[in-house]
């Protein structure tokens, strides 16, 4: 018998709950059967919601001029300035210097975490979340404490549960607004309230995942930079969510750091950031086109999509056993098991619809162990006659 060599503690302990159940679902398409897949948030999976012809063609551009070798590692001038000016029409002075451009918002992650954290560090993080803030802590020493969003009162932000769990050790506070899973967007009073928390601790700054900001349904979006007057941000937003093109993994962290209490950690980002060289080159120019053209084709796709949503939220109302929250943003449901026999396990429960009606969504524990269990998230961007078909499905399976 050949001898395994052992794999590392902080490899084998990842989990991301959103792939993770698909290959079960592979499985199942391998012996024929069509899996609707409603787990992962890529809007090109479906009908109608196309990235723009103009960040193609900047794209396309690039490719035809030779501009793809390495750029620069902090991102092309043209496109960091872009982005800082994008960043100050929300309410904040933000310089070109201020922008770094990233693999996607999970690249950001990663070399945040690894410039903030060391040893016994703390991230504090909403529950739910997106399963990375909870996954990458740990692979430098630190951990994820998760602190409360009120799933009976649409999700708002437990200001108590964060002052309660605040303490020296919290090196970061983040905010995912509108929160990936629950779609709930962060009113103004909840922002200022977690900053004046955050206030209180010289040593913490805050993560602000804002990357699904342009897919907000009742303008109610506010920056978290814009109201911070003393406590760091860390603002992050990317290509792929309202710009509809997440293959092309271009994200970028634009920082706001008032009384300047970050600059060794800067520093510490600057050189991984130069270590890994740079971002996709002709992807950056494709992200610019977005930037500098006309914004009024989002209007369509954010119709569609709310118009998608709507529809998923009657259907939920009118079958036994599930209830949902409506969401003021993104393009997820977050939806309650209302049997205690299912919301027991959800995990079992999602693979037991994967394997018996074929319709694939993520168990909300993947989210959030303790905040997020009892429920599973779905998107709602496939064309309504797939919505109609998994619905179908998901009733018949619950009234079985």
């Amino acid at each position: 018998m050949v001898e395994q060599v052992e794999v590392s503690r902080r490899a084998s302990s990842i989990e991301y709950a959103i792939r993770d159940v698909v290959v079960p679902a592979i499985e199942l398409e391998k012996q024929g059967h069509k899996i609707i897949r409603l787990n992962i948030g890529d809007p090109l999976a479906y009908d109608g919601l196309p990235t723009p012809k103009h960040m193609i063609d900047g794209y396309k551009e690039a490719l035809e001029r030779q501009d793809n070798g390495y750029g620069p590692s902090y991102g092309l001038d043209e496109l960091r300035n872009a982005i800082s000016l994008s960043e100050s029409s929300k309410g904040w002075a933000c310089s070109q210097k201020d922008v770094y451009v990233t693999h996607g918002v999970t690249e950001a992650l990663q070399i945040i975490f690894a410039a903030f954290l060391q040893e016994n560090d703390t991230v504090l993080a909403p529950g739910p979340h997106y399963p990375p803030y909870m996954a990458y802590p740990q692979m430098y020493g630190a951990k994820t404490i998760e602190y409360r969003l009120d799933s009976l009162d649409n999700w708002k932000i437990d200001l108590d549960d964060i002052r309660l769990k605040m303490n020296d050790s919290v090196k970061l506070l983040v905010l995912i607004n509108p929160n990936n899973p629950t779609g709930n967007i962060a009113t103004k009073s909840e922002i200022e309230g977690l900053i004046s928390i955050a206030q209180e601790w010289p040593n913490c700054t805050i993560i602000a995942d804002e990357i699904y900001d342009g897919l907000d349904f009742n303008n109610s979006f506010v920056s978290v930079a814009s109201l911070s007057k003393k406590v760091p941000v860390i603002s992050l937003n990317g290509v792929s969510k309202v710009y509809f093109a997440p293959g092309w993994r271009i994200g970028y962290m634009a920082w706001h750091d008032p009384e300047n209490r970050l600059t060794l950690v800067r520093d510490g980002v600057e050189r991984i950031l130069r270590s890994r060289l740079c971002a996709s080159t002709p992807a950056q120019y494709g992200y610019l086109e977005g930037l500098q053209n006309s914004h009024e084709w989002l209007k369509s796709h954010r119709k569609l999509t709310e118009k998608r949503m709507n529809y998923c939220l009657k259907r939920i109302e009118e079958i036994d056993g599930i209830s949902c929250e409506s969401p003021s943003g993104a393009f997820y449901l977050f939806v309650r098991l209302t049997n205690p026999e299912h919301y027991k396990n959800d995990k079992k429960w999602v693979l037991d619809l994967l394997h018996k009606e074929h319709v694939l969504v993520v168990h909300g524990s993947g989210f959030s162990p303790e905040f997020g269990s009892g429920h599973f998230r779905m998107v709602c961007l496939p064309p309504i006659s797939v919505l109609e078909e998994a619905f179908f499905r998901i009733e018949r399976f619950l009234s079985s």
